[in-house]
């Protein structure tokens, strides 16, 4: 059966500016039809990587392919694959949001794209708003116009740069069902985002960056039982802990005790040790490390 090419391909990509390296020798390769986490703290070269993919920044040395394009030697192709949703709320103030995402589509040969426009405004709930100049819009309302303009052309594949950033709940929860059903429709999604809950809940696999390297790339299962062990929180009575259990105390207070096991097997261990101390447990929960915790991990080893 005949591999497809993958929706976007990075090999040894080194962006430099100056005496300032943001990027060193990046390779990464995403499937067609994943949701893809891209995630690292503040100037770890996630926006430049974008940028060299939008062809907003040229590379110092390295290449970079959409669907099999050349973002430089076939750039054309590449971008008319390629959506991109900025972090920056970048709007022109002179057109309604229907002008705009008409303009958008303009951009790409598209002359006539008004029943997709009318989709994207539905799921974006801009229909009320699609006679609105530009320049009258809320903040969220201005980040579903990006959006709505990063569709406008049917990309296959869409990044998505801290989309929710200033966005309410509602709006959260309602986009994020749009996205997944462009997902499950086979588009490819890369998500930036600081909200780790929800690279956990949407990405089937996370890349992480740290000073422009990738220093983990897994899938989200794999990533959150790459430190295998759990917590164990518990409410005794009395309120305190038996001594052969200390050594595995992280956390203590009113509220009772946290604990840190190396595998569920010491889970014999904890409640051998509460029986012999004549201990009774009024309260117990296991819980298992999230994302957060194991990119705080990483990042600080």
């Amino acid at each position: 059966m005949r591999r497809l090419v993958p929706a976007i391909q990075v090999e040894q990509v080194v962006k430099r500016y100056g005496e300032v390296q943001a990027l060193a020798g990046v390779s990464l390769e995403i499937a067609q039809g994943e949701f893809f986490g891209l995630l690292g703290p503040n100037g770890a070269g996630k926006t430049t990587l974008i940028s060299i993919l939008a062809g907003l920044a040229i590379a110092s040395s390295g290449s970079a392919r959409i669907m099999g394009h050349d973002v430089v030697a076939a750039y054309r192709q590449a971008r008319r694959a390629l959506g991109v949703v900025p972090q920056e709320l970048v709007f022109d103030p002179f057109f309604t949001v229907r002008e705009a995402l008409t303009i958008q589509s303009g951009y790409f040969g598209l002359r006539d794209n008004r029943a997709w426009i009318d989709e994207l405004l539905h799921h974006l709930d801009l229909t009320g708003k699609a006679d609105t100049n530009m320049r009258q819009l809320s903040g969220g309302m201005k980040r579903r116009v990006l959006i709505g303009q990063a569709l406008a052309h049917k990309p296959p594949v869409i990044v998505l740069d801290e989309p929710t950033a200033g966005v309410d709940v509602e709006m959260r929860q309602s986009l994020w069902q749009f996205i997944r059903q462009l997902n499950r429709d086979g588009h490819t999604i890369v998500l930036t985002t600081h909200y780790l809950e929800e690279a956990e809940a949407l990405c089937g696999r996370i890349a992480m960056l740290k000073q422009g390297a990738i220093v983990a790339n897994d899938s989200t299962q794999n990533l959150l039982q790459r430190f295998s062990g759990c917590y164990v929180n518990l409410r005794l009575a009395p309120h305190r802990l038996p001594e052969a259990l200390q050594p595995l105390l992280v956390q203590a207070g009113e509220g009772g005790f946290r604990l840190a096991l190396r595998s569920y097997d010491e889970m014999g261990h904890v409640m051998a040790a509460l029986r012999a101390a004549g201990a009774k447990v009024q309260e117990m929960e296991v819980m298992q490390p999230d994302l957060e915790e194991v990119f705080v991990k990483i990042m600080n080893p």
